[in-house]
C-alpha cells in the first residue's frame, strides 16, 4: 500500500497451552478462557505488558455468538496496551497460520511494526441451539406489539422445538463428515491401513521423544493442572492400533480409525511475530522469518478430494520461491488423518497428478520421511481446529533456530477444499 520494497518478518516465539482431547482435562473452558491464558503467557514471556502492538489476529472455528469479537476480547484479557487493536479471523483447521499470514502481511509492507496470531477452539464447550422452528417462534413473540401479539406464538410450541441441535462437520455441498471424504481420497490414492498406523505410530513416537528431550519445555506452558498434551500414547504400538476398528467405513474396505485420526482436541495456541527493527529494539532475538505463504482451495465437490488442496499450494508456493520440495530441513504437515498427509505426498510423487493437475513437467518428487513432523504431528498432539497452524509454526522455528541453519515448510488442510502453506527460514 505504500509502494515500499517489502521488510523480512521474523518469528520471535510462540506459547500455547496443551492440547487435551475433548470433554477432559478442559471441559469447564471457554474459548476465552484458552485464548485469553495463551496470549497472557505470551506477553509474559516477551515482556510485552502494556505495549501497544500493531494487531492481533485470532480465530475459533466453533464459537458461541457470545464471541462474536474474541480476538479483541482476549487481548484485553492479555496484559497487552487495550489500545492494541484485534480481529477475528476464521479459515476452518488452517485458522491460525492465515492469522500468521495476515500479521506478517502487515509487518512486510510497514503497516505495523509487531504483532500476534493465534487460534483457539473448544469441542467441550459447544455451541448447542435449538430448531430454527422454536427460533422463529421466539422472533416472532419479540417482534409483538401487543400482549396478545407476544403471547399467540407459544401456541405453536411443540415438543419437537425442545431437542437441541449440535454444530456438525458436515460438509453442506456433500453432506460428507470429513473422516467420509478422507476414506474416499484414502481409497483413490491406494492409502493401506498399515501404512496409516505406521505414520500415526510415528506421530506418536516423536512427539514423546520431543517432550522427553525437553523442545516442548518452553513452548507449552501448565494450564488447568496440565503440562502435556494428553494424547500422546508413549506406549502405543503397531498391534496396538491394528486392533481399532475403521469408524468412517465401517465395512471390511475402511481405513480410517480413531488411532491414525485426529482426536477432537481443545486447546489454544500463539505466535509473535515482528519487524527485524521492532525486535532489535527490544533485545529479542529471532528464531526463524516466514518467507513464502500460499493459500489454494479445490474443487472437491466435483472433481478432488475434498483435503487435496495442500498439494497444489505447495506446488505453487515451491515455483514463488525458485525451490524443490527437496530444499527443507524439516516438513511439518498436519496430519488431520494419517490418509491425508500420505495422500498428499503420494501426489507430490505422481507424474500424472504432478502433469495433469499441477501443470508441471515432473513429479515435485519424495521427501525425506525422517524430517517429516519430526517433534509429533497432529495425530499425537491432538488438533483444537483453529490452533493447530500456529502450533506449527512456533515449533517450525524453534527446531529451525536450534538447529542453526534451513528451512522449513507447513502444510496444513482445511475443511471447505482449502489449503494453507507457508516456508519459514531459520534466522
Amino acid at each position: 500500500m505504500r509502494n515500499q520494497t517489502s521488510r523480512r518478518v521474523a518469528v520471535l516465539g510462540g506459547i500455547r497451552i496443551p492440547f487435551c482431547r475433548a470433554h477432559t482435562a478442559y471441559r469447564t473452558c471457554s474459548n476465552l478462557d484458552m485464548m485469553s491464558a495463551t496470549l497472557s503467557a505470551l506477553v509474559q514471556r516477551f515482556d510485552l505488558g502494556g505495549a501497544q502492538l500493531g494487531d492481533v489476529a485470532l480465530g475459533a472455528v466453533i464459537k458461541h455468538s457470545r464471541d462474536w469479537n474474541l480476538a479483541r476480547e482476549s487481548t484485553l484479557s492479555s496484559g497487552l496496551a487495550p489500545e492494541t487493536p484485534a480481529f477475528d479471523m476464521q479459515r476452518a483447521c488452517g485458522t491460525s497460520l492465515s492469522a500468521a499470514i495476515a500479521i506478517a502481511s502487515k509487518i512486510s509492507v510497514g503497516l505495523i511494526e509487531a504483532g500476534i496470531a493465534g487460534g483457539t477452539d473448544s469441542i467441550s464447550d459447544l455451541p448447542i441451539v435449538y430448531p430454527d422452528a422454536y427460533r422463529s417462534v421466539l422472533l416472532e413473540s419479540a417482534r409483538g406489539t401487543t400482549v396478545i401479539e407476544k403471547l399467540k406464538p407459544w401456541l405453536k410450541l411443540r415438543p419437537r422445538h425442545f431437542k437441541a441441535v449440535f454444530p456438525g462437520v458436515i460438509e453442506p455441498r456433500t453432506k460428507l463428515s470429513m473422516g467420509e471424504s478422507m476414506e474416499i481420497t484414502a481409497k483413490q490414492w491406494g492409502i493401506t491401513r498399515a501404512a496409516q498406523d505406521e505414520l500415526a505410530l510415528a506421530s506418536h513416537r516423536n512427539a514423546e521423544q520431543a517432550y522427553a528431550g525437553g523442545f516442548y519445555a518452553d513452548l507449552v506452558i501448565e494450564y488447568q493442572g496440565v503440562r502435556k498434551d494428553n494424547n500422546v500414547r508413549a506406549d502405543t504400538s503397531l498391534e496396538r492400533l491394528a486392533r481399532l476398528k475403521p469408524v468412517f467405513d465401517r465395512s471390511a474396505a475402511g481405513t480410517l480409525t480413531a488411532g491414525n485420526s485426529t482426536p477432537l482436541t481443545d486447546g489454544a495456541s500463539s505466535v509473535l511475530l515482528a519487524s527485524e527493527q521492532w525486535a532489535a529494539a527490544r533485545g529479542i532475538e529471532p528464531l526463524a522469518y516466514l518467507t513464502y505463504a500460499k493459500e489454494a482451495a479445490v474443487d472437491f465437490v466435483n472433481r478432488e478430494g475434498l483435503l487435496m488442496a495442500p498439494a497444489y499450494a505447495v506446488s505453487a508456493m515451491l515455483a514463488e520461491a525458485n525451490s524443490t520440495l527437496q530444499d527443507f530441513d524439516f516438513y511439518e504437515i498436519h496430519e488431520a488423518f494419517a490418509a491425508q498427509t500420505l495422500a498428499t505426498l503420494a501426489a507430490w510423487e505422481s507424474p500424472e497428478f504432478c502433469r495433469d493437475k499441477l501443470g508441471r513437467a515432473a513429479p515435485l518428487g519424495a521427501i525425506d520421511r525422517n524430517k517429516l513432523n519430526v517433534n509429533g504431528g497432529s495425530v499425537a498432539i491432538g488438533h483444537p481446529f483453529a490452533a493447530t497452524g500456529t502450533r506449527l509454526l512456533a515449533s517450525l522455528a524453534k527446531a529451525l533456530h536450534e538447529k542453526g541453519s534451513g528451512r522449513g515448510l507447513i502444510s496444513v488442510c482445511t475443511a471447505g477444499g482449502m489449503g494453507v502453506t507457508a516456508i519459514v527460514e531459520a534466522a
